[in-house]
């Protein structure tokens, strides 16, 4: 036997062997943290597979098939102008109210089709960090200073990281700007105000399907969030009009799936969830069956959601049974972060920065998380560090990301980011 070709097998059987020997199963903390694993797997399944990643996914199809290769070139590729190429990626936030999670689809859809490394995590790091209601929430709730330290250091944080990677991974940039000039110009299948209506109607669902409770129940926001659900269906039955006109998709099926929607909607009437499922099933059948380009959509589609899906619920899994849920305890004691980052010192910093990026946090959830972490004692500094690095990072973020730009661009990625927000928390907690 060749021991140097089985010491692999070997060595996994070992460990596995090891792990579940020593499992210390029936004990209070890690059967509570296997619980909270369970209760935040399903909580993300509820609140967060249907109404932001579906979505995402079929937004990230539709660039690949709607989007021309050479326009994405053109305007995000490694030899497109970086002030319009940073910016966009910079600012995308402001329209796209995603977490982590949700922002991945939309990430390896662009950067498929020829985005360049820097833009493409610029777009990455901003789209979850540039929240516009998560940082007047922030200011709100955790102070004025502290909500435009968070809006200016993750509008600088987007540009300065997009253009780290860049420089760091340059050589292979070159690479593929050279490949991407290889390729032919695409012949556009519609005009681009057309296209532009569709991917609006897209983000359109995306948001206000998402559009989360404020914290006052007056004003704008509050208005916007009383009417989610109307404004998300007119927002779906404006793209049902668009599949029928430019798509060429028959209306009889898409009134079929309206019909099922509505009587869903009143058997049902305060469970949005469900006429919204019932909608996305019949998007899915419809646009499965076609061997034309809204086939392709759902193929592309479909091909993100299989690379993706698997890693996020993993990564969810294990993040929910380290750091639990918001207020509930996993394998790693509460008490032990609260401690951890009080003061400002290189430590405390440190520490939020990494918590941050490993641990989940659902758009808006890290204000309230952090609002009882302050009472606790937490430091201003690290509190920024963990604003920075949190809502852009996680667990189950860092799992797919590696599966779209590999080990070494994952690493440095993250590195980044938590060795900047460690930097400026500790500069905001010396001058505030």
């Amino acid at each position: 036997m060749d021991w140097k070709i089985e010491y692999r097998p070997l060595a996994i059987i070992t460990t596995v062997f090891l792990v579940f020997f020593f499992l210390p199963a029936g004990t209070a903390r890690f059967d509570t943290a296997v619980l909270e694993a369970m209760h935040l797997a399903k909580w993300y399944a509820r609140e967060h597979v249907l109404l932001c990643l579906i979505p995402a996914f079929f937004i990230a199809g539709a660039i690949a098939v709607f989007v021309s290769q050479a326009s994405v070139i053109r305007y995000l590729g490694p030899k497109a102008n970086r002030l319009l190429a940073y910016g966009v990626a910079s600012v995308s936030g402001t329209l796209l109210a995603v977490c982590s999670c949700t922002v991945l689809p939309l990430f390896a859809g662009i950067y498929r089709m020829g985005a360049g490394l820097g833009p493409a995590t610029a777009f990455l790091y901003s789209g979850p960090a540039i929240n516009v209601l998560a940082i007047i929430l922030t200011a709100r709730v955790l102070g004025l200073e502290l909500g435009i330290a968070r809006a200016v250091g993750a509008v600088a944080f987007s540009v300065v990281i997009g253009l780290l990677m860049h420089l760091i991974f340059r050589r292979e940039e070159e690479t593929r700007a050279e490949a991407a000039m290889a390729l032919p110009e695409d012949d556009p299948v519609r005009p681009l105000w057309q296209n532009a209506v569709f991917f609006a109607l897209l983000v359109a669902i995306l948001v206000f399907a998402n559009w989360g409770k404020p914290a006052v129940q007056t004003g704008a926001w509050a208005a916007i969030y009383s009417a989610k659900w109307a404004i998300t269906a007119a927002a779906a039955a404006a793209l049902a009009v668009v599949m029928v006109l430019w798509m060429n998709v028959e209306a009889w099926k898409l009134a079929l799936a309206a019909v099922a929607v509505t009587v869903t909607a009143l058997l049902v009437p305060h469970e949005p969830l469900a006429p919204f499922t019932v909608g996305v099933i019949g998007l899915s059948v419809i646009t499965s069956v076609r061997t034309d380009e809204a086939g392709s959509w759902f193929e592309s589609s479909w091909s993100f959601a299989k690379q993706i899906l698997p890693l996020l619920l993993m990564g969810v899994l294990v993040a929910g049974l380290l750091l639990g849920r918001p207020g509930h305890e996993g394998l790693i004691p509460s008490e032990w972060v609260s401690r951890a980052v009080g003061g400002n010192s290189l430590q405390a910093n440190l520490f939020a920065a990494v918590v941050g990026a490993f641990m989940y946090f659902a758009t808006l959830t890290e204000v309230p998380i952090l609002q009882g972490l302050l009472g606790s004692g937490m430091g201003k500094g690290p509190a920024l560090a963990l604003l920075l690095a949190g809502p852009a990072l996680s667990l189950p973020n860092m799992l797919v990301i590696r599966s779209i730009l590999g080990t070494r661009k994952t690493i440095v990625f993250v590195g980044l980011v938590v060795v900047m927000a460690t930097a400026a928390g500790m500069i905001y907690g010396a001058v505030a």
